[in-house]
């Protein structure tokens, strides 16, 4: 069982879509102590991140040329056609129609309409990642976008989030709630970003010590994009494996929020 609980608008699953799946397995087992599961012989490569015994994250070949190598992250849904019904209407663009998953549960795919892709899963046998917010587990999904405005427009009528949005630095931050629990972020593209990056999700996963870890990243052939940096929530930094697929690393100075 999860040692963490899931709810309808909370993420609840990560998952890798790659172009080596041998070769992510070998770097993601080097940095967060990963070893890849099987889903079996009908599951199209598709497999487990184990750590300690528990399912932490999903991972699979490209199903398509169109495709990027990126992690994609899930929110729990009691629902995913309703869901789905409801991104649609709110402007949504659906890319992969609601569809059942070996009983595992109903899965769909949505490009929210700042072109950020994100995940609908409504469980059946497989309820969530068993390991979250501790190190090797992922602890935080962030939206990054250039329009936070129509982005929290959709995310509230899909999800029924409630996004709060303040100044950060130059730029601004928003923590998505459902009722009073923070479950995600949004941060505001900008100057940093270069023009061709599309809006998108970034899986944060949790680290003992973060230059540590992107000591350990650099050394099995991922980039840094992000060097490490302290926030209040901790000291975090941004990177790509060897497929480009990026990811965050933090090591938490405070209580975790999402998951």
């Amino acid at each position: 069982m999860p040692t963490v609980e899931y709810a309808p608008g909370v993420p609840m699953w990560v998952d890798l879509g790659t172009s080596d799946l041998d070769a992510a397995t070998r770097f993601y087992g080097k940095v967060f102590g990963w070893q890849f599961q099987s889903a079996g012989a009908d599951a199209g490569g598709y497999g487990f991140y184990m750590l300690n015994g528990k399912m932490v994250a999903g991972a699979g070949p490209l199903m398509s040329d169109q495709q990027p190598v990126a992690w994609s992250t899930y929110i729990d849904s009691a629902d995913a056609d309703a869901t789905i019904a409801k991104a649609r209407e709110a402007g949504g663009t659906v890319i992969v129609e609601p569809m059942d998953v070996m009983g595992a549960g109903r899965m769909a795919f949505v490009l929210d309409p700042t072109g950020a892709a994100i995940g609908i899963w409504q469980p059946l046998q497989h309820t969530g990642a068993e390991l979250a917010n501790e190190p090797g587990a992922f602890c935080w999904n962030e939206l990054a976008t250039r329009d936070i405005e129509a982005a929290k427009r959709f995310y509230k009528a899909v999800f029924d989030w409630d996004g709060t949005t303040n100044a950060f630095g130059d730029t601004t931050y928003t923590e998505f709630k459902v009722g009073d629990r923070t479950v995600c972020g949004m941060r505001e593209m900008g100057a940093n970003d270069p023009p061709q990056v599309p809006a998108h999700w970034l899986v944060y996963f949790a680290v003992a010590d973060t230059d540590a870890a992107v000591s350990t990243i650099s050394g099995a052939g991922g980039a840094v994009l992000v060097p490490p940096m302290d926030i209040d929530p901790g000291r975090f930094s941004v990177a790509t494996d060897p497929q480009g697929a990026a990811f965050g690393v933090i090591a938490l100075r405070t209580a975790p929020v999402g998951g």
